[in-house]
C-alpha cells in the first residue's frame, strides 16, 4: 500500500521496505493560515521536494491547496504513520481512505509511556521517565547501574566554551532555487511570512542530516555537557543543530544516541556530554511528545484564542532593531536571520521575557511554532506552557522558570556594553529582566507560595525596599520594546 509521508516523516524508518510507493502532498493552505518564518517554509518545501527526487518513480508528489484535495486527487487508499499534531491526527482519522499506523520517530511507544505514567499516580516526572527510558533501552548502562554511577552527570568546570568549528552548511541546489521562486510568488499573492529569507542552514535530506550528525559527534559532543551559556559572537556553541533533523524524521533518535554512547565507550567523548545528549533525545524529547498525547485534551493546545494576541508587534515580527536590551535584541535577531536560537536563549531570554510580562502561553506556543524552524506543537507546548505556568500541570518539573538579569549576566556576555545594568532594579538604567523578575514574583507570589524551589526568592522579595517602585516602573513599561 502507498505510504503517505508528512513533511516531518521523511526518513527511511517511516517506510517498510525499499520498494514501498510513497505519497507526498504539499498543502499551500498550511502557509496561508498562519505567517510562518520564511526559512521554515523553505526548509519544509525543500525537504519534501528533495525526498520526492530521491524516491523517483516510487513517489507521487502532489502540489495542492489542501491535503484533502491531494487525497481526493489520488483517490485510492493510503496509510500514514500517526501524525505529530492533534489537528492532523483528527484529519487523517476523518478520511475514509486513510489507514493510520502507530507513531514512528520516537524511542518509547505510546503504550509503554502510558503504562509507566499510569503507575506514577499523577507524578510523571521527567527525571523518573528518563531513568525508565535508559533502563528500558539499555542506554549508558553498566549492568543494572547507570554508567559512571549517576543518572545525571554535570560538568564542574566553570570556564566558557572554546571556539568550535561551525556546523556544515548545506549547499543549495536547483530544488532550493525553485522553492525560493515559489515562495516569492506566494508572498506576491498575499501569503505572509515573518523573518528574513537567507541561505538554507539546516539539512533537508538524510545525507545532509547524517553529515551534520557526524560533525556533532566529532567536534561538539565532547563539549555538549557544559552548563548553559550564551555568547554574542557564537550562535551555535556546542549545541548539536540536529533538532530539525530529528523533528523532520531525517534522523532516528535511538541510533543517534547509540552512536554517541559509542564515542564515550571509545574514550572520544566525556560521559557528561553523552549523558546530556541522551537525556535530551530519549528523555526530554520523548517525554514532551508523550505528554502531549497522554494528557491530550487536558494539555493546552496552541490554537489561537479569540481576540488580539497578547504578544506585541515588535516581538511577534522579530523587530530586533527596536530593542535596546542587548540579549533580547540578539535573540530576536537570531530568530529573524536563522529561524533558530539555542535553548538558553529561548528560555532565559525569549520565554523568560514573555513569562515576566504575562503574555498568554498559547500565543507564545503559536509564535515559537511559526518562528522556529524546529517548532512543533507537541514540543513547544511543554517547553512554553510548562515553563510559563511554573509546573502547575504537575507533570513537567518542580522548578519555576523566571530569572533576573543577574542570571543572564552570569551565563552570557550580553550585559557588557548593554545600556541596562543587571544589578539595577529601578531607574533609567534598570535591566528590564531584573525589574521584570521581581515585579513578576510580586504578582504571582500567592500562586508560587509552597513551591519549594521558590522559597528563597520569595523570602528575598519580602525584603526588597523599593518593590512598589519596581512594580510601578514595570507597569509603566508595559509591552513597549525595552
Amino acid at each position: 500500500m502507498r505510504r503517505w509521508l508528512f513533511a516531518d516523516q521523511l526518513g527511511p524508518h517511516f517506510l517498510d521496505g525499499a520498494h514501498q510507493p510513497v505519497l507526498l502532498i504539499e498543502s499551500k493552505a498550511v502557509f496561508r493560515r498562519r505567517a510562518f518564518h520564511r526559512q521554515k517554509a523553505h526548509l519544509i518545501l525543500s525537504a519534501l521536494r528533495h525526498r520526492a527526487a530521491e524516491l523517483g518513480d516510487r513517489a507521487l508528489h502532489l502540489k495542492t491547496e489542501t491535503y484533502r484535495e491531494g487525497l481526493r486527487r489520488y483517490g485510492e487508499v493510503v496509510e500514514v504513520s500517526h501524525p505529530t499534531s492533534r489537528r492532523a491526527r483528527d484529519f487523517v482519522r476523518s478520511q475514509e481512505k486513510v489507514t493510520v499506523l502507530p507513531p514512528r520517530g520516537f524511542v518509547t511507544s505510546h503504550e509503554d509511556f502510558a503504562a509507566w505514567a499510569d503507575g506514577r499516580r499523577g507524578a510523571a516526572r521527567l527525571d523518573d521517565f528518563y531513568r525508565h527510558a535508559r533502563q528500558s533501552h539499555r542506554v549508558l548502562m553498566d549492568g543494572d547501574e547507570p554508567a559512571g554511577g549517576r543518572w545525571q552527570v554535570r560538568v564542574t568546570d566553570g570556564s566558557r566554551s572554546q571556539a568550535l568549528p561551525p556546523a556544515p552548511t548545506p549547499v543549495e541546489d536547483d530544488i532550493d532555487a525553485e522553492v525560493r521562486d515559489d515562495l516569492d510568488r506566494w508572498a506576491a499573492e498575499g501569503i505572509e511570512f515573518i523573518g528574513r529569507d537567507g541561505p538554507r542552514q539546516f539539512p533537508a535530506t538524510r545525507a545532509e542530516a547524517l553529515d551534520r550528525q557526524q560533525q556533532f559527534l566529532i567536534h561538539r559532543l565532547p563539549h555538549f555537557g557544559r552548563p548553559d551559556e550564551m555568547l554574542s559572537d557564537d550562535p551555535w556553541l556546542a549545541h548539536s543543530g540536529l533538532s530539525t533533523s530529528f523533528n523532520m524524521g531525517l534522523l532516528e533518535p535511538l541510533p543517534a544516541v547509540r552512536q554517541a554512547e559509542e564515542e564515550y565507550r571509545a574514550g572520544h567523548a566525556p560521559l557528561a556530554g553523552v549523558e546530556r545528549f541522551a537525556r535530551q533525545v530519549i528523555g526530554w524529547r520523548d517525554y514532551l511528545w508523550h505528554l502531549y498525547w497522554y494528557l491530550d485534551v487536558g494539555y493546552p493546545a496552541s490554537a489561537r484564542p479569540k481576540g488580539t494576541s497578547s504578544i506585541p508587534e515588535w516581538f511577534a515580527t522579530l523587530d530586533a532593531e527596536s530593542v535596546h536590551a542587548r540579549c533580547l535584541s540578539a535573540a530576536l535577531a537570531a530568530v529573524r536571520d536563522r529561524g533558530w536560537a539555542h535553548n538558553p536563549m529561548r528560555q532565559a531570554v525569549l520565554g523568560n521575557y514573555a513569562v515576566q510580562r504575562g503574555w498568554r502561553p498559547t500565543d507564545m506556543v503559536d509564535w515559537f511554532q511559526r518562528a522556529f524552524v524546529d517548532g512543533h506543537e507537541w514540543a513547544m507546548i511543554g517547553n512554553v506552557v510548562g515553563m510559563a505556568r511554573h509546573a502547575e500541570l504537575g507533570s513537567l518539573t518542580a522548578e519555576a522558570y523566571a530569572v533576573s538579569g543577574a542570571h543572564i549576566n552570569r551565563t552570557s556576555d550580553f550585559c557588557a556594553g548593554c545600556r541596562y545594568d543587571p544589578k539595577q532594579r529601578v531607574g533609567a538604567d534598570a535591566c528590564p529582566f531584573t525589574g521584570g523578575y521581581w515585579s513578576y514574583l510580586h504578582h504571582t507570589r500567592e500562586r508560587l507560595h509552597g513551591n519549594v524551589r521558590m522559597t528563597r526568592a520569595l523570602k528575598q522579595l519580602a525584603l526588597i525596599p523599593d518593590l512598589s517602585e519596581i512594580v510601578t516602573q514595570e507597569r509603566a513599561r508595559g509591552d513597549a520594546a525595552p
